[in-house]
């Protein structure tokens, strides 16, 4: 058996690497900003958005509180006979309803193939999931999901949050499979 003999090779490589000294002022900078963030995101600082998946208001998010890295969080407003948009992603969901009553779609999938991407392969007939204000809905891994207020006269209002680690660890694979109707203006 051959061994592998790092002394013969031991000064080869590039020189003038910095890494581990780059850490190490993140690392402090990261303290720092700790030290001086709020750790309460204030109302007036949470973020309104009309996006594919809906109308938005962000509640925990890295953009509005350095501190909040780990976590995002929204309140979905889905006016009257409204519905979200269709999407999926590689984190679970938690999903409190606020108010209003309605239902979710949920497709399953599993993965087909995995290259450079996730290719996957989505169940035909969705399940479905009748929720009303006081509920809490738990939405799995990589379920394709939509959300449907059931009211025509009042919006609906969904607390979600999402864990961020996927995004860390570049395995996010969100997708918008289908954008929310229209008008969704706040």
């Amino acid at each position: 058996m051959e061994r592998y003999d790092e002394t013969a090779t031991g000064h080869a490589g590039k020189v003038g690497g910095t890494f581990y000294a780059e850490d190490l002022v993140t690392a402090r900078e990261q303290r720092r900003v700790a030290l001086d963030s709020e750790h309460i995101i204030r109302v007036e600082d949470q973020i309104w958005e009309d996006s594919p998946h809906g109308l938005l208001k962000h509640i925990a998010h890295p953009a509005i509180n350095p501190l909040d890295y780990d976590i995002d969080a929204y309140i979905q407003e889905i006016g009257p006979d409204g519905a979200s948009g269709k999407h999926q992603h590689m984190a679970e969901e938690f999903v409190f309803v606020l108010s209003g009553h309605g239902y979710s779609l949920h497709w399953d999938v599993e993965l087909a193939e995995m290259r450079d991407d996730f290719q996957w392969r989505m169940a035909d007939v969705p399940q479905r999931f009748e929720w009303e204000a006081g509920d809490w809905m738990f939405i799995p891994c990589n379920t394709a999901h939509q959300h449907f207020n059931a009211d025509g006269d009042e919006p609906a209002r969904l607390l979600c949050a999402t864990s961020r680690i996927y995004k860390f660890l570049g395995w996010h694979d969100l997708r918008q499979l289908e954008d929310a109707p229209r008008p969704r203006t706040h």
